[in-house]
């Protein structure tokens, strides 16, 4: 389990139901234990310290940036300060940048939503980008499996995992593609339907 696998799950499920649930504050208990350097015993995933601070930049969209990070501990003193580092990083507003990858111009394809591949931060420091890999590779099949019971169960309550099912196996890149081409669809239907009021006038 590494950045693939915790990108579809914020993707798919926390955010989304975070979006719905519209909280005040957003506090998180941050043990870092799923980050990069724990040995098999202590969990053995491989979150990289970039995924932990553009996962914290994501929650900041919520209850209008009131974001607490509460450190609870940890076992690798190197992978906790690593982290720490990033997430930190993003609550003091320097921007998360992403691999870069090629785009098209705009007005032909989808632009993605997502921090500008050369965006500075605030103090003009050039934070390192989340590894292209970990944006283009898919999540593997287990973590799809639990995404898909969790969806499941979470759909009774929140109706906004419901159009997220269909793309758990994406990458993040896919995923953008997919949610582009949605926006492009439904402005260009609310175009159609605007020019034709106009012309039945």
């Amino acid at each position: 389990m590494g950045d693939p696998e915790y990108l579809a799950a914020f993707r798919t499920v926390v955010m989304p139901i975070a979006h719905e649930f519209c909280p005040d504050v957003v506090l998180v208990s941050a043990g870092f234990d799923a980050a990069e350097g724990h040995p098999p015993p202590l969990g053995g995933y491989k979150v990289s310290a970039k995924c932990f601070g553009y996962m914290t930049k994501q929650l900041m969209s919520l209850a209008g940036g009131a974001v607490v990070l509460a450190l609870e501990g940890g076992h690798d003193l190197t992978a906790i300060c690593d982290a720490s580092e990033a997430c930190v990083s993003a609550l003091l507003g320097h921007e998360v940048r992403l691999a870069p990858v090629p785009l098209p111009r705009p007005g032909h394809g989808w632009m993605p939503r997502v921090p500008s591949a050369t965006s500075l931060g605030t103090a003009g420091c050039h934070p390192e980008p989340l590894p292209e890999d970990s944006l283009r590779q898919k999540p593997n099949a287990n973590a799809v499996r639990s995404l898909e019971a969790v969806i499941q169960v979470q759909s009774k309550y929140w109706v906004a995992v419901q159009r997220f099912a269909s793309k758990l196996g994406c990458s993040f890149l896919e995923a953008q593609h997919h949610e582009a081409d949605e926006v492009e669809t439904v402005t260009a239907l609310a175009s159609l339907s605007v020019a034709v009021m106009v012309e039945k006038r």
